[in-house]
């Protein structure tokens, strides 16, 4: 749900959470406050690492993404990104060269995010 929009970023929620995202956005947005938004969030993934244990959440509640944990629903090997259930679906693009196809669907991984 839109919360807040500038000129370059919005702050998204998610119902039945304390989630307030603040996301860059390609351009401003054609939706009321308080309405329903659709779209891809995107995240540049610093290195991502298989975990063993732990929930899926997206670090800090309120703020830029700096930290994302959840299960690959995605591999995308050809863009070189994976698609995460961190609660929403962040599709991450791999850095530190590591590629896609090292990861499969049902993994649980997490990563820290780039800022932008």
């Amino acid at each position: 749900m839109l919360e807040e929009q500038r000129d370059d970023e919005v702050v998204l929620s998610r119902p039945g959470t304390d989630y307030r995202l603040h996301l860059k956005v390609l351009r401003a947005l054609n939706t009321p406050i308080g309405k329903r938004v659709e779209g891809v969030i995107r995240a540049h993934a610093r290195r991502m690492d298989i975990v063993r244990s732990g929930g899926a959440y997206i670090e800090p509640l309120y703020g830029r993404p700096r930290r994302v944990q959840g299960m690959v629903v995605e591999v995308d090997a050809a863009a070189g990104a994976l698609t995460v259930d961190a609660g929403v679906p962040i599709v991450a693009t791999l850095g530190g060269g590591q590629r896609a196809d090292q990861f499969e669907v049902g993994q649980f991984v997490a990563f820290d995010v780039l800022a932008g």
